[in-house]
């Protein structure tokens, strides 16, 4: 256990005995466990959490308690792209920001004194008082740019490779376009013609298929391994 959660403790048992909250015993066990992840957890992961430690207490109690410790600043709710509501440590003195894998969802937690310094310069260069602020950076995480260099887009493909179709980019009309021609993830093709110009021509077993480069590009493929 960090030096700091032991206070973040004492300060707990301290303030909850002084403001006399209810069943303080079960409050501090769900505190114990809140400090020994450091994810942006949700109710409910917490509550799988408290679970795997053989602590039973029901999940209205935990969301109650989840919000007394941000009432009382143990905890701190966080709302990023995918809308559920994560809480995290909120240690005093101390500030971070983030970035959010679009991709696999990691939030990776960062700080750095020169952007915390630039950002009050700003603000004290347009007469604002800042009081708080939060960052989140939106991007794909290094694990997936790893990932996603295997991957091409399929007009970028050479006619003759034989190709798997990885996923699909691009708004819900283009995916819905794509799988009405009989495109699917998994499916394998094998690329007759690309000009790079003009139309991509494939063949999905024996059919032959013609796609614009626009719509190409909106499908990501990795080659088929051969022996």
């Amino acid at each position: 256990m960090k030096p700091v959660h032991n206070k973040e403790k004492e300060h707990f048992k301290k303030l909850f005995h002084q403001e006399h909250i209810d069943q303080f015993e079960d409050r501090f066990k769900i505190l114990e466990v809140f400090l020994q992840t450091e994810k942006h957890i949700t109710a409910q992961e917490m509550y799988h959490l408290l679970t795997g430690n053989g602590i039973h207490l029901s999940y209205e109690f935990l969301k109650q308690t989840l919000e007394m410790m941000c009432r009382y600043g143990f905890a701190q709710k966080r709302k990023f792209q995918d809308g559920q509501t994560r809480y995290e440590h909120r240690h005093l003195g101390q500030h971070h920001d983030h970035m959010i894998c679009t991709r696999c969802g990691t939030i990776i937690e960062f700080k750095n004194d020169d952007l915390e310094r630039l950002q009050f310069e700003i603000a004290t260069a347009n007469g604002f008082h800042m009081l708080q602020h939060r960052m989140e950076i939106y991007g794909i995480c290094a694990g997936c740019q790893a990932l996603r260099a295997e991957l091409i887009p399929l007009s970028n493909a050479k006619p003759g490779e034989r190709l798997i179709i990885s996923e699909f980019v691009g708004g819900k009309m283009s995916q819905m376009r794509l799988m009405s021609m009989g495109l699917r993830e998994g499916e394998q093709v094998d690329v007759i013609t690309n000009s790079h110009q003009g139309q991509v021509v494939l063949a999905i077993g024996y059919n032959r298929l013609s796609l614009g480069q626009g719509l190409a590009r909106k499908i990501l493929v990795r080659p088929v391994s051969r022996n």
